[in-house]
């Protein structure tokens, strides 16, 4: 018998300490100059919904119930100073390749920015948003194709043959159309300082698996075999510091944990290996060596 499956205290943290298998990603908040600027982006430009305003002012965006965004409007807020660290991009994940068609027919009708990459497990469109944190949405190839040697699953930058993505876009499915049921994030990528750092923060006592280092420059972490829930690169941010608490950009984003006992377990093994954690209303809030805040809780 399961007897993780009797108690919602339960913890299902794999005893060798890595993380659950039903690890995902939550919502990601980012520090904006003008908010309806940006809401006009993510609702307009994207796809997403606005769900709301909490008493703080934080604006949510989202699909269906589901918030993915949240924006924290900072009007004196500067941009963020080159070779500090924060965001790389935050990747939306669309169910299927005709779904990311449909995103991609949008982006082009409305002469956005973009750059595309195949990356073997995905496939992948990049914009920015106006004030410069990247976004990246993309799909998933079937697991069943991704090409693992041992623990290490192969990924590369390759053409995307943006024609041949466009043809799968449903003819019945307006220009306008939201972002699909399903629609969540998939993994965030972020700017570190030094790669041994993030080897020990998120891998050693994190607790991902790492999945690929055979980028330059650049560690991918997971969970469950997953290609990447992280990514963590020093291509523009060898050495740097923590970008300015005024300066927009990355606030936090959210790590979703199975059972509240994963939640425990995870904070119970920061704190033994030095780490800073501080208690939140359903879970706890971590800080990586460069700032960025890690918000985890349970599912539900």
């Amino acid at each position: 018998m399961d007897m993780t499956a009797l108690s919602p205290n339960a913890s299902s943290l794999d005893v060798n300490g890595g993380l659950p298998s039903g690890l995902s990603m939550g919502a990601v908040r980012l520090r904006v100059r003008d908010a309806a600027r940006s809401i006009a982006f993510y609702t307009g430009t994207l796809g997403l919904a606005r769900l709301g305003t909490d008493a703080d002012g934080i604006v949510r965006l989202g699909v269906g119930s589901q918030v993915l965004i949240e924006l924290e409007e900072r009007p004196e807020a500067r941009p963020r100073p080159r070779g500090t660290t924060g965001l790389f991009h935050v990747a939306l994940l669309v169910p299927d390749r005709p779904a990311l068609a449909v995103v991609l027919r949008r982006l082009v009708a409305q002469q956005a920015r973009l750059g595309a990459s195949d990356h073997i497990v995905s496939e992948a469109l990049y914009l920015d948003d106006p004030d410069g944190n990247g976004i990246e949405i993309y799909r998933d190839r079937p697991a069943s194709e991704w090409r693992w040697q041992g623990d290490t699953v192969e990924m590369a930058t390759d053409h995307l043959d943006g024609r041949a993505l466009l043809a799968e876009a449903p003819a019945n499915v307006p220009l306008d159309a939201p972002l699909p049921p399903g629609t969540r994030v998939g993994h965030v990528h972020l700017q570190v300082g030094d790669l041994a750092g993030a080897r020990r923060f998120y891998i050693e006592h994190f607790g991902y698996d790492l999945t690929t280092d055979r980028y330059p420059g650049a560690l991918f972490v997971s969970a469950g075999r997953y290609h990447h829930h992280l990514g963590l690169n020093i291509w523009q941010s060898r050495g740097g510091s923590a970008a300015p608490q005024d300066s927009v950009g990355l606030v936090r984003y959210e790590v979703v944990l199975p059972q509240a006992g994963d939640v425990d377990a995870l904070r119970a093994r920061l704190s033994a290996a030095g780490e800073s954690v501080t208690v939140t209303p359903g879970g706890f809030e971590a800080t990586d060596p460069w700032g960025t805040k890690v918000l985890v809780r349970a599912a539900g």
